[in-house]
């Protein structure tokens, strides 16, 4: 079986403060569990490749099986503080590449070309794309070969408007998902704040917050076992 691949960001602050962010830890330790679970290999990448910052917030959500991970040798070695860079990927290695959230994702996710590259390469070999939360920021700007955006009219979700208000941190994102998704011609859905949702439309998998991660680890799992 192919591996699986996971985006994480490089960015420490919001950008404009002197506030902390990063990865959220339960949106990649949450999905490493499931594949763990599933006999499924992972792979980590970011922008810059190397050390990937934690959104301190994040801690704050959890549980033994999270630690767990978070705990790991392994997940400490290629998840946190050696991550892969984009250029020493190949694509062809892997079943779905998918993408994890943390306000930090907004600045280095959506403009990174090479990123982009290789979802789509792996979207085009029968994978899958997938993302949580804020990591649909990476999917925002993924065009195909004729120059659309891949998630044109697609049923896909994120981190709402009314969940960036209750963060407290709709006035210092860069743009708000629902926004950006419909601008692109996608279909973007909801459920209630911070309820778990997953949805499928082909081989593009999102979840819309931090309680929606093993929820599209097991959509994947569905189609890749």
């Amino acid at each position: 079986m192919k591996k699986v691949l996971i985006v994480e960001t490089n960015v420490t602050r919001y950008q404009g403060t002197k506030n902390p962010t990063g990865l959220w830890l339960g949106e990649a330790a949450e999905f490493v569990d499931e594949m763990q679970k599933n006999g499924v290999a992972v792979d980590f990448v970011s922008p810059k490749g190397g050390f990937v910052p934690l959104d301190p917030r994040s801690m704050k959500y959890t549980d033994e099986l999270i630690m767990r991970i978070y705990e790991s040798q392994d997940f400490i070695d290629r998840g946190l503080k050696n991550t892969l860079r984009p250029d020493q990927i190949n694509p062809n290695d892997y079943a779905a590449i998918y993408y994890t959230g943390g306000h930090g994702v907004m600045w280095d996710f959506p403009d990174n070309p090479e990123l982009q590259k290789l979802a789509l390469t792996i979207y085009n070999n029968g994978g899958y794309i997938c993302s949580v939360c804020h990591g649909i920021a990476g999917l925002f700007n993924i065009k195909n070969e004729q120059g659309e955006y891949l998630i044109a009219g697609k049923n896909i979700t994120g981190f709402t408007t009314a969940e960036e208000i209750l963060a407290g941190k709709k006035s210092v994102v860069p743009f708000l998902n629902h926004e950006v998704a419909e601008a692109r011609g996608a279909k973007f859905s909801k459920k209630r704040f911070y309820s778990e949702y997953a949805i499928k439309d082909g081989r593009l998998l999102t979840g819309q917050n931090p309680f929606s991660v093993r929820a599209v680890a097991k959509l994947l799992l569905n189609e890749i076992k």
